[in-house]
Order: structure tokens, then C-alpha cells, then sequence
């Protein structure tokens, strides 16, 4: 099995910055897409961003050029830096992973960590 731990989140002042991170652990044979996740209070859950593991990004409109994906593969962990956020990007974050455990190196499983507060607040 493999576990996502999350950390980093918090309180922070519009227009500030917090950096997430998500440590892939367990059996692991390879780590493909990681990602983060978000949901509001009676929202679905939506894509944030997401980096495969050459190194590819991609992100949702609403925080591109603000929000930078990142990862780390000797690790297995990825970050997101936060920056200038807003009031409306407060949220549980999620991350999100597709691994290939050791026992099973050929098929791709899909993990989700804990979830992590950010609240934007003044």
C-alpha cells in the first residue's frame, strides 16, 4: 500500500503565500501524476494543478500565474507554492497521486491524501 501526507497549510492575509506539500510514501515501485485538489463548502472538487512525472504542469484558470506545481521525484513529493491568494481560494486541498506499488508494478492506483486547510482571510 502507499500513503499521501499532506502539509503546510493554514491562515494567511490576502495577498500572501503558503506552501503546500504531499509525501508519497509505502511500497512504491513508481510514482506517475501527482496533483492537488480543492473543495469549498458545498462545491465539488476541483483540479488545482497537476505535474506528470517528466515534468509536465498544467493548472486551472483561475490560478495560473499565481499558483507554481512542483515536484521532487527522488522523494516522491510534491508542492504547490501559493502565491498572492485570494479570499475565494480558501479550501480543504487535497493531493492526489497515481503509484505503481511494488507487488503490482503494472497496474496504476490512485491515492488522495488527508486534505489540508488554507483559509484566506483578513
Amino acid at each position: 500500500q502507499a500513503q499521501l501526507v499532506e502539509s503546510g497549510g493554514g491562515l494567511v492575509q490576502p495577498g500572501g503565500s503558503l506552501r503546500l506539500s504531499c509525501a508519497a510514501s509505502g511500497s512504491i515501485f513508481r510514482v506517475d501524476n501527482m496533483g492537488w485538489f480543492r473543495q469549498r463548502p458545498g462545491d465539488q472538487r476541483e483540479l488545482v494543478a497537476v505535474i506528470s512525472d517528466n515534468g509536465s504542469t498544467k493548472y486551472a484558470d483561475s490560478v495560473k500565474g499565481r499558483f507554481t506545481i512542483s515536484r521532487d521525484n527522488a522523494k516522491n513529493t510534491v508542492y504547490l507554492q501559493m502565491n498572492s491568494l485570494k479570499p475565494e481560494d480558501t479550501a480543504l486541498y487535497y493531493c492526489n497521486a497515481f503509484i505503481k506499488l511494488t507487488g503490482t508494478p503494472r497496474y496504476l492506483r490512485e491515492y488522495w491524501g488527508q486534505g489540508t486547510q488554507v483559509t484566506v482571510s483578513s
